[in-house]
């Protein structure tokens, strides 16, 4: 019988293009298809809950795909994880209603990133965590969360090339937590805009480092000018931590 089934996965982004299936680069997307394919014994499209980037990892994605098989969902995450490479691992599976969307039905998306802010970088964490050299003053990045957090035009924080029209979003939790050298920074919404977690980063390292006032900050974000804001946070300190439906 053909049903809908809801997947979770999780991976380390580090060796693969992104989620999306691509011509330049092998995808998370294209492993996952193959390994379902193959498992259902049918060609098996894969939808997956957000467009990760190159090196950007997940704790916990949603995938959602049709197949006729027997074989019960909570069984396929064990049949699966013998096909799927060790970076890549199926967490749990069940069946969904036939118009379930792993993307669209979504309603909060949370992130997580991490920040290295030491002398020297730590090679365990060289694909985890942004390493940041210079002493930041962690109280201006708080800070600077208070002004961003929030419901609002987010248009600054949106990279070049992004096609979307309605940029407002709900920045319901935007917070920092430090524990020695790690800052971790961690950001939930209803939706987000291309690389926005990533530039919401690099502003407030601009902060931190007294490259960019909160008065100032405030200022643009009340603009919606992304010149004068941080640069892009490279991608390998991010990953999608949770997902809501």
């Amino acid at each position: 019988m053909r049903r809908k089934f809801k997947l979770t996965i999780a991976y380390d982004g580090t060796a693969y293009h992104g989620w999306q299936r691509q011509q330049n680069g092998i995808t998370v997307q294209e492993i996952m298809e193959d390994a379902v394919s193959c498992v259902v014994g049918e060609d098996t499209a894969v939808t997956g809950c957000s467009r990760t980037d190159a090196g950007v990892h997940a704790r916990k994605f949603v995938c959602s795909f049709f197949a006729d098989t027997t074989i019960p969902a909570e069984k396929l995450p064990f049949v699966l994880n013998t096909m799927l490479p060790p970076d890549i691992r199926a967490q749990g599976c069940e069946t969904a209603p036939e118009d379930f969307n792993a993307r669209f039905d979504a309603v909060r998306k949370t992130y997580k990133y991490q920040i290295l802010n030491a002398p020297f970088a730590d090679p365990f964490l060289r694909n985890y965590a942004w390493h940041y050299p210079v002493k930041l003053d962690f109280g201006k990045m708080e800070a600077a969360c208070d002004i961003i957090r929030g419901e609002k035009d987010f248009r600054c924080f949106m990279a070049a090339g992004s096609k979307v029209k309605n940029t407002v979003r709900n920045l319901s939790e935007l917070r920092a937590e430090k524990d020695g050298d790690l800052i971790t920074v961690t950001a939930s919404s209803n939706g987000f805009l291309y690389n926005m977690v990533r530039i919401i980063v690099g502003t407030l390292i601009y902060t931190g480092n007294g490259k960019l006032g909160l008065e100032e900050l405030a200022a643009l974000v009340e603009r919606g000018d992304r010149r004068l804001l941080g640069i892009t946070a490279p991608p390998q300190g991010l990953r999608l931590y949770d997902v809501f439906y």
